[in-house]
Formats: C-alpha cells, sequence, structure tokens
C-alpha cells in the first residue's frame, strides 16, 4: 500500500504526478505505476519521494499503526449487517486514516458503554428499592388490566359495579403514575432529594434539606423536638422520626452552646479555622462542623458540606455541596480525611482536596475525630468522625489530593486506594 500513501500524500498538499515525477527523476506513467501499487519501491527513490512529500520514509513504507488495524479489525467482528472487508482493511486506513481512527473511537466508545449498562444493570438488581417500586408497578398494571377485561368481557355489568371498576381503574391509574414518577425521580436524582426513600435515614435527611439544615424553631426552644417532628409529615416511618428525634435534641444542645446571634458574626472566620472558634466558645471542633452546615445560607453566602461517620466508616449524616458528592450507597471515597482522622483519635487535620468531575473542583476540608461518652469508663469506645467540606477560596500552593466518590464511580484508574473498578470510562 505504499504507492497508495504516496498518492495520498501527494494530492494532500496539492502536488500534480507530473511535478512530483520530475523531480524525483522518473516518469509520469512510471509515477503513475508506483501509485496504484503496480510496482515496487524502495531505496534511494523513496527516499527522494519522501523528502520531495516532506514525510519520514517509514510513513509511507509502514502504513497504518497496527493498534488502528487491530481496533477496525475488532470492529468488524461485532459488527451486524453486511459482512466488513477484512481484506482491505489496511487499505481502508491508509487511504482514509482520519475516518478510521474515528472508527476505531467509536467502537472503542460502544464497547466501554456497553460495560457500563453491563454493570448497571447489575447494579440495579441489587438495588432493593428498584426491585420493590418495579414490583408495585407490575402490581398495579396487573390490576388495571384486570378492571379492563371486566368492563371490556361483561356486557350486562351492573351499573353499580360498573362504576367502581371505573373509579379502580381511575385510582390504579393514578397509583401507577405516582410510581412510575418516583422511580424516574429515583433514577435522575443527582442532589440527594426524592419523594421515594428507601431507609429511614434518607427521610430525615430529604427533611433537613428541604429546611435548608436550618430548624429556626429550635433555636430559641420555641418549638420542642416531639411538636416538631408531628408537623413534618415526610418523617412517616418510626425508624426516621427516632433518628429525627436524636437529631433535634443535639441540634438544640449545639445551639444552646453556640448561640446564633453570637456565632453567626463569626462564622465566616470559621472557615479558616474553626478550632480558634471552638476555642473561644468552650467546645469541641466537631460542635462548630455543625453550627457551621446548619448557618442559614443567606448569612454564610455559600454551601458548607458536612459528612459525619461512625468507627465502622458508615456515613451517618450527609450534607453534600455542589461539586463534592457524597454517596448515598456504600462506602465512600477511603483518601477522605475522615477516614484518616478514625485512626488519629483528637488530632484535627485539615487538607485540600480535589474530587474528580468536570471541571474537577477544590476544597477546603477539616476532620476530627471524637469518642462518645455513652455510658461509663468501663463502656466500649464509640468513635464518631465529623468532616467539613468548604469550596476553596484560592488556589492552594500545594497541589491538592485528589479524591472521589466512592471507587465504584471514581474515574481515577491510578487511584492506590482503589478497592474494585470502577463502571466509568478511565478519566476525564
Amino acid at each position: 500500500m505504499t504507492g497508495t500513501r504516496i498518492r495520498e500524500r501527494r494530492m494532500l498538499i496539492g502536488m500534480r504526478q507530473a511535478d512530483l515525477a520530475r523531480d524525483v527523476g522518473i516518469s509520469p506513467s512510471y509515477l503513475n505505476l508506483i501509485e496504484h501499487n503496480r510496482r515496487r519501491i524502495g531505496g534511494k527513490l523513496l527516499v527522494d519521494l519522501a523528502r520531495k512529500l516532506d514525510v519520514e520514509a517509514s510513513a509511507l513504507t509502514e502504513g497504518a499503526e497496527t493498534a488502528l488495524l487491530e481496533a477496525l479489525r475488532e470492529a468488524s467482528g461485532v459488527a451486524t449487517g453486511s459482512p466488513a472487508e477484512l481484506s482491505r482493511t489496511e487499505e481502508f486506513a491508509g487511504r482514509f486514516p482520519g475516518w478510521a481512527q474515528l472508527l476505531s473511537d467509536k467502537s472503542r466508545r460502544v464497547d466501554e458503554l456497553e460495560r457500563i449498562v453491563e454493570m448497571l444493570t447489575e447494579r440495579m438488581t441489587h438495588d432493593p428499592f428498584l426491585s420493590a417500586s418495579l414490583h408495585e408497578i407490575l402490581s398495579t398494571v396487573t390490576a388495571i388490566s384486570s378492571s379492563a377485561a371486566i368492563l371490556s368481557d361483561t356486557k350486562d355489568i351492573d351499573p353499580e359495579w360498573q362504576a367502581r371498576f371505573l373509579r379502580n381503574l381511575v385510582d390504579e391509574s393514578q397509583r401507577l403514575n405516582d410510581g412510575a414518577q418516583a422511580l424516574v425521580d429515583y433514577l435522575d436524582d443527582t442532589d440527594g432529594e426524592d419523594s421515594w426513600y428507601s431507609s429511614p435515614r434518607e427521610e430525615l435527611e430529604t427533611y433537613l434539606e428541604k429546611r435548608g439544615y436550618h430548624l429556626p424553631e429550635l433555636e430559641q426552644g420555641k418549638l420542642d423536638p416531639n411538636t416538631l417532628i408531628q408537623n413534618a409529615p415526610e418523617l412517616s416511618t418510626r425508624s426516621a422520626r427516632e433518628m429525627a428525634r436524636a437529631y433535634f435534641e443535639r441540634y438544640m444542645q449545639d445551639a444552646a452552646k453556640l448561640p446564633l446571634e453570637r456565632f453567626a458574626p463569626m462564622a465566616q472566620e470559621a472557615l479558616v479555622d474553626p478550632g480558634q472558634l471552638a476555642l473561644q466558645f468552650g467546645t469541641d471542633a466537631a460542635t462548630v462542623f455543625r453550627r457551621l452546615a446548619c448557618m442559614p445560607e443567606d448569612q454564610m453566602h455559600q454551601r458548607i458540606g458536612l459528612a459525619i461517620c461512625d468507627g465502622s466508616g458508615t456515613l451517618t449524616f450527609r450534607k453534600p455541596v455542589e461539586g463534592f458528592r457524597l454517596p448515598r450507597f456504600g462506602a465512600a471515597c477511603p483518601l477522605w480525611p475522615l477516614y484518616q482522622s478514625l485512626s488519629r483519635p483528637m488530632t484535627p487535620i485539615k487538607a485540600e482536596l480535589e474530587q474528580a468531575g468536570r471541571p474537577p473542583e477544590r476544597f477546603t476540608t477539616f476532620a476530627i475525630c471524637q469518642p462518645l461518652f455513652t455510658q461509663d469508663f468501663n463502656g466500649p469506645q464509640v468513635l464518631e468522625a465529623s468532616m467539613l467540606i468548604v469550596p476553596a477560596a484560592q488556589t492552594p500552593s500545594s497541589p491538592p489530593q485528589p479524591v472521589g466518590t466512592s471507587c465504584r464511580i471514581c474515574p481515577r484508574g491510578d487511584c492506590v486506594a482503589r478497592r474494585e473498578p470502577s463502571i466509568l470510562a478511565d478519566g476525564f
């Protein structure tokens, strides 16, 4: 295919066949035979042609890269419909290198997407919420089908029963619509908000998200936690209400230690060093973290994130911030300072992080792990780690630590802490 590449290169630079033949000392008819692969070429003539065409001689003889040819052959192996002309693969790559590369890239992308779909399908299969939701939708469809069949097949149905079946159709159709919409919202959800919850903790977090994590009723003791729970229809399960009661009681204790009227004017300074504010108020850093995370956003002028986990590493509280995703299911990134603090109780950690994204976002994080005094000195040690997440105000002086959300959806393929392959394509 050397002749084909000579011809394509000559035409690309706009040189006439006669001019090229004259420059290298051969006749136009002989060059024509070479360009149509009817004469072999090598030695000094090949070097002269390459010099006149302004390319390396190897570019005319070696042709397309082996990897490109292999990719084209692989693409032809999975193609459907008309069989590909495998015998002309090299000719196609040599004559149309741009199209060949495009086809190779598209084939590789299709292969990656197929793997992603396969992995997502496996994940969805094991999601209890999806299984229950699909079962509910199928049950509703069956009920609608049964009522419609009775109305269609029964000619002399009693008007009263007919009205009942019609009413059932309306009710079941609305139920189907609500269930399908909830499922779509669940799959499309990117902010942690949804109207259908898979756990009591999600009920509480969704309630707090809608309130902006700020509860003015508890700031001045205007309402007790039980009354606030009774006025919260989002907390529909007993477990969610019990978790809310514990959260509200802790919220009131934090508000008593750090009153809003005194704390708010100093909150911006606390984002630089929360430890200093903890010393001024005579409290611990985790309390400052929680107060900063529940401050009204109009006073903070930005959203502050917070993640809390227990000694097992399980997230027990999540307040996400734009650009720094907190996983809803499974474990989070092991490189977060939140988990590093578990091995260093009572040692404050400050770290600049860059979470993978489009584009990657940078954050300043503060983390600390503290023991919870739950029983007495002979009781088991219960640890709780907290990490405050603040959007970086300026470019850090040193390179930030690259982190992800969780290994399952993190695109950083070269991470030393990776524990399982990512379902996403390698790299952004």
